[in-house]
């Protein structure tokens, strides 16, 4: 997968142009917290007057006044209470989800401290460090919505409900009745209202294959099946059990090493799987996916999603925007409704903030607020906490602005037009569909991949869209979409990101396109699709143009002894490898992230072998100070995991 700052692939003849980057349209600022103040934040909004109201994981509450000053100035609000995890405003009043309970908070002297703290509803909790509460947000009708993360006794591998109401989504009305809703979820910490509907992202875990945006409707079931301990309560509306799910898709069954302590479930690459959408057909009442995150990707704990407000960041308004507290980045998303159900598109959007998002929240000026933390967790970037600001600087970059599924394949819409030479050969658009197994063990690789045929391509008079036909559309599978030859039309400029991931759910019905009005232009095999010309040269990236692949250097003849030592490969050659195969969700070359640096993993002596079998099977053991253990990555293939082996040991002496 290509990335941000690496020059799209082009087509035999194309002339190259680097394309411009993220930071070259949002720029991500500071907001200055005062001297010794620790942040972690865990909830925000912005308050009527352009205030932003922060909770904290240590239990207080700030209002930031003159947030986009560069002077703000923090003044405490509230204090005292356990790992606040959302905020919400409310006729006057600051609305907090705690560990153990819907809270609000008052300031009835106006000298700017809140003095009344209310307890709404409690919920019941073990103690388990794991029972995180989110929220609230508030309904159409003024009540407020909660999501309740499940609990880890004691393995973090294996989560349970130790106490009603564990992994379910409340709704509290203002008078403290409470009301259940929905069940399934794990670590459900993106809970957002968008356009009055409830919406959450989850987190790759057992049997969550990665994270995703889903719906959350009254008596749904979102997929994990611990919450179901409780469906059989007089007050549920879930009617889903346990037994159910696991007569179609047992757990994985419960090993023990020589000591008696459990052993984590692996996931088995030649065992038999189900899919969601497969045990769905026997469970309607379980939720898909509206959209899938890909780990790795597009994130590794996603967070909160806000709607880009009209007016503001350009051509996207009205899509979404979903943090992601891993790897420290927003992702973009465009839905839409397809035969009544939501299904969509997602991008790369912004990378390189300070550390994990966990809330966002919109500016006055039309900035993104976002709230940061990593304790416990890890996260990309150089800080552990923090306050910073998505500003846009006007300019209009080029993107796909939005991709629709149509009976026949897609509709890219672009943010500029398109120079229509490389828009109309199909060479420059490439698409594949995989999904994720729905299992007991933690998270899942992509499976049951296949190609897309490119069949011919129709762009608009205007140049602003560009309509596919794809062979071999697969319902309910993630369709990775990449534009590897398109250009700008004005400056030449490549797509700041080229690579789009659409969550087919339904097909639409309507009308195909007939091959005469669509252009088979392929570069690749010739001057027509199905051509029997040569091949042309499989294409390269501009920037990996001067540099050739690593490879054996034939020794003279008259220095048989001498054989050259063929070189590592360098970081440009191995980047792909490391996305493909998601590494760069956990690891950069420099500095510890979730794992530590590969500078770091270098200076540990290990060789090329050891590390491509550390790779397949990682032993926790040898980095005791990482919170979260690396799963083991069998997918990874030999000759993919070599070669990012020995760039890795390349850095042995690196400074």
């Amino acid at each position: 997968m290509l990335t941000v700052g690496i020059t799209a692939c082009s087509i035999e003849g194309m002339a190259q142009s680097e394309s411009a980057k993220e930071e070259d349209y949002f720029k991500i600022m500071r907001v200055p917290a005062p001297e010794g103040m620790i942040l972690e934040v865990g909830g925000m909004c912005t308050l009527p007057n352009g205030d932003v109201g922060i909770t904290t994981r240590r239990g207080d509450v700030f209002i930031i006044q003159n947030p986009t000053s560069q002077r703000p100035y923090f003044r405490k609000f509230a204090s005292g209470m356990h790992e606040v995890l959302g905020l919400a405003y409310k006729d006057g009043a600051l609305y907090c989800a705690q560990r153990g309970e819907l809270t609000k908070l008052v300031d009835t002297d106006m000298d700017g401290k809140a003095d009344v703290y209310e307890t709404v509803y409690a919920w019941p909790i073990t103690g388990n460090y794991h029972e995180y509460s989110y929220g609230p947000k508030i309904a159409p009708d003024g009540s407020f919505f909660v999501t309740l993360n499940g609990t880890c006794p004691p393995f973090w591998w294996h989560m349970q409900s130790d106490a009603p109401w564990r992994g379910w989504a409340l709704n509290i009305k203002e008078d403290g009745t409470m009301e259940p809703w929905a069940a399934g979820m794990r670590s459900p910490c993106g809970i957002s209202m968008i356009d009055g509907e409830l919406f959450y992202t989850d987190n790759q875990g057992d049997w969550v294959g990665s994270g995703s945006i889903m719906p959350i409707r009254k008596g749904g079931f979102m997929g994990h099946p611990a919450s179901l301990r409780w469906s059989g309560m007089p007050n549920s509306p879930v009617k889903v059990t346990r037994e159910q799910v696991y007569a179609l898709n047992p757990p994985p069954p419960t090993e023990y090493d020589k000591d008696g302590q459990e052993i984590k479930p692996q996931n088995s690459v030649s065992a038999k799987f189900v899919t969601e959408y497969e045990i769905k057909e026997q469970i309607p009442d379980l939720q898909l996916p509206a959209v899938w995150l890909p780990h790795g990707i597009l994130g590794i704990s996603n967070s909160e999603i806000v709607k880009i407000p009209e007016g503001t960041f350009g051509p996207f308004e009205g899509q979404l925007l979903v943090a992601d507290q891993g790897q420290s980045m927003i992702s973009r998303v465009f839905m839409e409704k397809v035969n009544g159900e939501y299904q969509g598109v997602a991008w790369p959007f912004r990378s390189g903030f300070q550390s994990g998002i966990v809330r966002m929240s919109w500016g006055k000026d039309g900035s993104l607020f976002a709230g940061e933390t990593n304790r416990g967790w890890g996260s990309a970037g150089e800080a552990s906490e923090g306050v910073q600001r998505l500003v846009w600087n006007n300019r209009i970059p080029f993107e796909m602005k939005t991709i629709k599924a149509m009976p026949d394949g897609f509709e890219i819409e672009f943010t500029k037009p398109v120079n229509r030479k490389y828009a109309e050969d199909i060479a420059s658009y490439s698409v594949e569909s995989y999904i994720y197994k729905y299992q007991g063990v933690y998270g899942s690789p992509p499976v049951n991949t296949a190609k897309c045929a490119i069949r011919g391509v129709k762009v608009s008079a205007d140049g602003m869209k560009a309509r596919i036909i794809v062979d071999n559309l697969r319902r309910y599978y993630i369709h990775t979409i990449t534009l590897n030859g398109i250009q700008e039309n004005e400056n030449s400029y490549s797509l700041v990101h080229p690579t789009a991931y659409y969550t087919l759910n339904s097909i639409p019905e309507g009308p195909k396109l007939s091959m005469n009005e669509v252009s088979t232009t392929n570069s690749s095999k010739g001057t027509k699709a199905g051509s029997s010309a040569t091949p042309a040269k499989k294409p390269v990236p501009a920037k990996e143009t001067s540099k050739a692949p690593a490879a054996a250097v034939k020794t003279p003849a008259s220095k048989p002894a001498a054989a050259a030592k063929a070189k590592a490969p360098t970081y440009a050659e191995v980047k792909n490898l490391l996305s493909k195969n998601t590494c760069l969700a956990c690891h950069n070359t420099d500095t510890r992230q979730v794992g530590p640096a590969y500078k770091e993993v270098a200076k540990r002596k290990y060789t090329v072998a050891q590390i491509v079998e550390l790779i397949h099977n990682p032993k926790p053991e040898h980095w005791p100070d990482y919170s979260t253990p690396m799963p083991p990555m069998p997918q990874v293939p030999d000759n993919e995991a070599r070669k990012i082996a020995e760039w890795i040991k390349s850095l042995e002496n690196a400074k």
